[in-house]
């Protein structure tokens, strides 16, 4: 069986590779042979796939923040639908990452009805849809929508698609960390330290909106508390020059990690992150957080006067419960001043940490049971078995 994957930006090469080992296994024990070609990144290549476009890298929240990336979007987009052309699949699989997916899922629907098309992580227009254009497109080409919220599942069956809710897949992958004793010993990590997670970027943009502010919180709360050290996890490793030289510029007592965010996460007391997937792992694992975005001024002046726009929360921790969980500073209220003051009530108030552990277990009985990219793959193959 031959099976085109497209998905971007880091959190959608993570999701890919997921599902990749899970079609894999799936089909290993039906005796099925799968060929799999992808839009992606490295961890979905590692994972067995052959990567038609790297698209890892390429990723923005936010009108200005988005034009460095219309044209490598264009190009990539239509890279995949020459390739589909030429070597339709017998499925396609198609991971959030909405602007170039909607362009094959279209593309496909169009010219190749036969081909079943697979919406796995569905762009969350039941979040901040502004119009229900992209919702009736994405519906009219999608033979099978795998929500990974129940929110998202319930929204895209009152539109008209066929969904099957499936759970969360990190809830997988994190069932595999290790735990904090085992972490903090390889990290070689004191009892009596405090460590905190900088989690500033996933993005270009938030090198430029988010880095400085971060760091400056950490500055902050180094003089605060002078036992404490800081873990950087590399989402990319092109980012390791700016991370280095903010290091520095900060003075901060910091170490870059790359390939070991697992083990971060299960070692940190508290972290200070972008809003984003990462902020689910870090609950899965019982770390408080405080969650922090920034656009630039121009794009947020747009949503809320042109486009109206009303988000209800940032993080999808908040989102999956639809109440606060853990903090959010976002726009004028990201200051380092205000983030400071968040982390020390959540690192020092045992009554505040132990309310947000509460809270955690409550948001993950909305994310399902383990075994999710099992089920999504079943539902995936039966589309074609």
């Amino acid at each position: 069986m031959r099976i085109f994957i497209s998905t971007g930006e880091v959190s959608g090469d993570l999701q890919g590779a997921l599902l990749i080992t899970a079609l894999q296994r799936q089909a290993m024990g039906t005796g099925l042979n799968l060929e799999i070609v992808a839009l992606g990144g490295e961890k979905m290549a590692a994972a067995g796939a052959t990567i038609l476009g790297d698209t890892s890298g390429i990723g923005s929240m936010g009108i200005i923040e988005a034009l460095p990336y219309f044209i490598p979007t264009i190009q990539v987009q239509r890279r995949a639908i020459a390739y589909l052309k030429q070597n339709p699949p017998d499925l396609i699989v198609l991971i959030d990452y909405m602007t170039p997916n909607i362009g094959i899922g279209s593309y496909m629907h169009e010219h190749f009805p036969d081909v079943p098309v697979v919406y796995y992580i569905a762009p969350q227009e039941w979040v901040w849809s502004l119009s229900l254009e992209r919702t009736k497109r994405i519906v009219s080409f999608t033979d099978k929508l795998l929500a990974i919220f129940p929110e998202e599942a319930r929204y895209y069956q009152e539109k008209g698609a066929k969904v099957n809710w499936v759970g969360h897949p990190l809830v997988d992958k994190m069932a595999n960390a290790p735990n904090r004793e085992a972490a903090r010993t390889s990290l070689g990590i004191k009892p009596e330290q405090i460590a905190i997670a900088l989690l500033p970027a996933s993005r270009h943009q938030e090198l430029k909106y988010l880095l400085p502010v971060i760091f400056q919180a950490a500055q902050n709360l180094q003089s605060k508390l002078p036992e404490v050290h800081f873990w950087i996890p590399l989402s990319l490793e092109i980012f390791r020059d700016k991370i280095e030289k903010g290091i520095q510029d900060y003075g901060l007592q910091a170490t870059i990690v790359s390939g070991q965010k697992q083990e971060v996460f299960a070692a940190v007391d508290f972290a200070i992150t972008k809003s984003g997937t990462v902020n689910l792992e870090l609950a899965l694992l019982n770390v408080p957080q405080v969650v922090v975005y920034r656009l630039s001024p121009f794009t947020a002046w747009v949503g809320r006067n042109i486009l109206k726009g009303s988000i209800p929360f940032a993080s999808p921790v908040n989102l999956v419960v639809m109440r606060e969980i853990v903090p959010e500073l976002l726009q004028e209220q990201a200051t380092a001043a205000n983030i400071t003051q968040a982390a020390m009530e959540l690192l020092l108030n045992q009554e505040k940490k132990q309310k947000t552990l509460e809270d955690y277990q409550q948001m993950r009985q909305s994310l399902g049971e383990l075994g999710v990219c099992d089920r999504a793959a079943k539902e995936i193959l039966e589309m074609k078995i």
